[in-house]
């Protein structure tokens, strides 16, 4: 199956780029491209693509807005991407407020080619671009200018004690293999409460596992 991606950038030489690292690869269509957040939201619905590349700062409507705008489709559309973040800087708070609006993930804007291709097919087949674990550090650095949240026991009352600790683990940055030698259990028995954990607290994937951690006091930011 062929991965159709959008690219928003307002430069252009960003776009081109990256649509042409993307273009080369095997089973990896780019269907179209936009300079604005506006246009590519407008343009996003008409050409429905698997997997939007956005970057964050975008005249008209940032990527955070856009962002929003396509988690949240009006009640005529059931179109919901996944859309990767771009960013220059890897310690960005703008990134944060994009994943909390639905973003599975971010890139910075030089990464590899390898690392581009390899962050849209992780994406595009459900998972989450959890990796590096700067995403965590993003997600610490957030967290720590915030006031100390207290735990939502009402968010979490649904999981069981297992899954409450895979996801502390999840939050701490521990991919599934990492949480199975923790805890002594098999890793498809880890895939298992993943998934659990996602369905229950009504999570698109992992990284939004990690937001909901932080956000509720769950986990806390290192000092």
């Amino acid at each position: 199956m062929t991965i159709t991606v959008f690219i928003a950038d307002d430069q252009a030489m960003v776009r081109a780029g990256f649509a042409a690292v993307l273009g080369a690869q095997d089973g990896i269509s780019v269907v179209g491209q936009a300079a604005d957040g506006a246009e590519a939201v407008r343009l996003a619905h008409e050409l429905r693509p698997d997997v939007v590349v956005m970057d964050v700062r975008m005249p008209v409507m940032n990527g955070i807005e856009a962002t929003q705008a396509l988690q949240t489709p009006p009640r005529s559309s059931d179109y919901v991407p996944r859309v990767l973040m771009l960013t220059t800087f890897d310690i960005d708070d703008y990134v944060y407020a994009a994943l909390r609006a639905g973003a599975s993930g971010f890139l910075l804007k030089d990464a590899l080619p390898a690392e581009v291709v390899n962050a849209v097919r992780v994406i595009a087949e459900g998972d989450a671009l959890l990796a590096p674990s700067v995403t965590r550090r993003l997600i610490e650095q957030v967290a720590r200018q915030a006031p100390a949240p207290r735990v939502d026991d009402h968010l979490i009352s649904a999981l069981t004690a297992r899954e409450r600790e895979v996801l502390v683990l999840i939050a701490r940055g521990r991919s599934n293999q990492e949480i199975a030698s923790d805890l002594f259990i098999a890793e498809q028995t880890v895939k298992t409460h993943v998934g659990k954990i996602l369905s229950k607290l009504a999570l698109r994937d992992r990284v939004h596992a990690v937001v909901l951690a932080y956000d509720i006091g769950l986990v806390q930011p290192a000092r």
